[in-house]
């Protein structure tokens, strides 16, 4: 069993002064979803994602040697331009992985990052962008320990991308990736995601995901603040087991490609997700109408033509309208012609599976 310490580096074997890297990271969408979480960013319940191939962070991290004087040194860029809001997340973040990687105070770094989607859009961009500059520290690392193996580099990329944002752990590698331990799924671990280990059925090779923008606002409640509020919910115990069933039947889903027990768990998820934030106390509501509206023309829509369309949701009131490529046209011309009037201006993206970080 790998345990965190595991990834605790003895000594270096190699220096560098100064350098940089670019990644990019693609956001990733839960089809069984993590909500709330134990001490150091550990899931209460095992998840599983689609990982996204447009959606993504761009981060470019340059380094220079600088006196070790026992603090950070960084300057944050987004777009080009400083950014000061961003940087106490990424002081916490440095802060809880030195333990990992014991050479971040030897280095100034500048970190300059952009997204592909339009920034407060909605979109969760703490997966991706954590992701990202998970993969560039990590590039470091390995030009001080070349001997590094690929598993490691990539395991241990995610236990680092965890610990800035839970879900950006599923945004390394691609495609279908498991996040948490799970009795039936091999090397599954709640330090880092896994890629799923089985053939995935050719139903879902290049499955499409457009994500419908119903509200572009910052939420009301953010998600760590959910997250915390599971630690003492009436139905949490229930809802976690529901989650290692609902990823047992997708083992099976996977492998056999039934779209419509696919659907099944798929909606079901995202539904039970919002039931948790309307029943916890505080209880809140991310939904919006149009988000309702959604949701029920899709019903109609997949009663009327049998095509397997169905929508999932993350933490917020955008739909992600998950459906196979061969259903692309019809369904793209479904969009523009019922679904488009719900959202804020008239924006969506359209995006499909994909393969993980990219080195650039």
């Amino acid at each position: 069993m790998i345990s965190a310490n595991d990834f605790i580096p003895s000594k270096y074997t190699h220096s560098v002064e100064s350098g940089n890297f670019q990644w990019s990271a693609p956001s990733n969408i839960a089809l069984v979803k993590y909500w709330g979480k134990k001490d150091n960013q550990i899931p209460a319940n095992p998840s599983v994602s689609f990982t996204l191939n447009n959606c993504k962070t761009i981060t470019k991290l340059a380094f220079a040697k600088k006196e070790n004087d026992g603090t950070f040194c960084f300057d944050l860029l987004f777009e080009g331009q400083p950014k000061e809001d961003f940087k106490p997340k990424i002081q916490k973040f440095l802060e809880r992985i030195e333990i990992y990687l014991p050479f971040l105070k030897d280095y100034h770094f500048t970190i300059d990052t952009e997204n592909t989607f339009p920034h407060s859009s909605g979109i969760a961009s703490s997966a991706s962008g954590m992701a990202a500059l998970a993969m560039n520290l990590m590039s470091l690392e390995k030009t001080l320990n070349p001997e590094m193996t690929e598993d490691y580099f990539y395991q241990k990329a995610s236990l680092l991308a965890r610990l800035g944002s839970g879900s950006a752990c599923r945004s390394v590698k691609g495609q279908v990736v498991v996040w948490g331990n799970h009795a039936n799924i091999s090397g599954s671990s709640d330090l880092f995601g896994v890629e799923f280990p089985k053939a995935i059925h050719a139903n879902f090779k290049n499955f499409q995901d457009t994500i419908l923008l119903v509200d572009k606002g910052e939420k009301q409640v953010s998600s760590t603040v959910g997250h915390d509020l599971m630690h003492n919910h009436p139905y949490a115990e229930r809802r976690f087991a529901q989650a290692h069933q609902n990823l047992d039947q997708l083992i099976t889903i996977f492998e056999s490609g039934n779209l419509e027990e696919f659907i099944k768990i798929v909606e079901s998820e995202a539904l039970t997700l919002h039931a948790m934030m309307m029943t916890s106390m505080p209880y809140f509501i991310l939904m919006k109408p149009n988000t309702l509206e959604i949701i029920n023309a899709i019903w109609k829509f997949r009663n009327e033509t049998k095509i397997p369309i169905c929508f999932t949701l993350d933490a917020g009131a955008n739909v992600h309208v998950l459906y196979p490529e061969n259903a692309a046209v019809t369904v793209l011309q479904f969009i523009k012609d019922e679904l488009v009037g719900y959202c804020q201006n008239g924006q969506y993206i359209c995006d499909e599976i994909g393969n993980g970080a990219l080195l650039n």
